[in-house]
C-alpha cells in the first residue's frame, strides 16, 4: 500500500528535482522558471488524474478519487494557464506564433492542441450533468486522450529543464496510467451502443 504512494512521489518528485537542477535556469527570468515549472507540474498532474479516477491509490477509493480528481482537475487547468501566461509575459510573439500555428518550432503546435484538449476536458467536467452520460464519457475520454498525447509530444520535444531519461520515464507512466484507465472503463463501448 505505501509502496505504491512512494512510487507515485518519486515518479514526480525525480522529474522536479532534476529539473531544478538544470543548467538551463541560469541567467533566467523568474517568470520564465515558473511557467517551465508550471509546466513539469501539469505532467504530473496528467499522471494523477487517471490513478485517482480509477481508484488505484490506496486509501482512495473511487468514489473520493474522484472528489480528488476535480480538484486535481481545477489544478492541472490552472497549472496550464500559469506555464502559458508566464511565457506570454517573458515572449509574446512566440506565444501568438504558438497559438496561430505559425511557430517554426514543432512542440509549440503540440502544446497547444494539448493546452486546448485540457481546457474542452474541463469544461466538459463542468457540464456533465446537463449532457447525456454517453456523450460526456466519449467527449471527455476524446480530449483526456489529446491532452495526453499531445503533453507527451510537447514535453519530448523541448528541450527544456526536464532531464532527458527523468522526462522519458514520467511520459511513460502518464501514457501506462491513462491508457490502462480507458481500456478498463471501455468508453468506446457507449459509441458502439448507440450504432447498433
Amino acid at each position: 500500500m505505501a509502496l505504491i504512494w512512494i512510487a507515485l512521489a518519486i515518479s514526480i518528485a525525480v522529474p522536479l528535482g532534476v529539473a531544478t537542477q538544470s543548467p538551463l535556469l541560469a541567467w533566467r527570468q523568474p517568470v520564465y522558471i515558473i511557467a517551465g515549472f508550471a509546466g513539469v507540474t501539469a505532467l504530473a498532474l496528467l499522471l494523477l488524474q487517471p490513478l485517482l479516477i480509477g481508484g488505484y491509490l490506496p486509501g482512495l477509493p473511487e468514489r473520493r478519487g474522484r472528489s480528488v480528481h476535480r480538484i486535481v482537475g481545477v489544478c492541472l487547468v490552472g497549472a496550464v494557464v500559469v506555464h502559458v501566461a508566464g511565457l506570454w509575459i517573458t515572449s509574446p510573439p512566440d506565444v501568438i506564433d504558438a497559438l496561430l500555428f505559425v511557430s517554426p518550432t514543432p512542440f509549440s503546435d503540440w502544446g497547444v492542441i494539448a493546452m486546448w484538449a485540457v481546457f474542452a476536458a474541463a469544461l466538459l467536467a463542468m457540464l456533465r450533468k446537463r449532457l447525456r452520460p454517453n456523450v460526456w464519457r466519449i467527449g471527455h475520454t476524446v480530449c483526456v486522450v489529446l491532452a495526453v498525447v499531445m503533453s507527451v509530444a510537447h514535453a519530448m520535444l523541448v528541450e527544456g529543464t526536464m532531464g532527458m531519461v527523468s522526462k522519458i520515464m514520467l511520459c511513460i507512466l502518464v501514457i501506462g496510467a491513462a491508457a490502462k484507465v480507458i481500456i478498463e472503463r471501455r468508453a468506446w463501448q457507449f459509441l458502439m451502443r448507440r450504432r447498433r
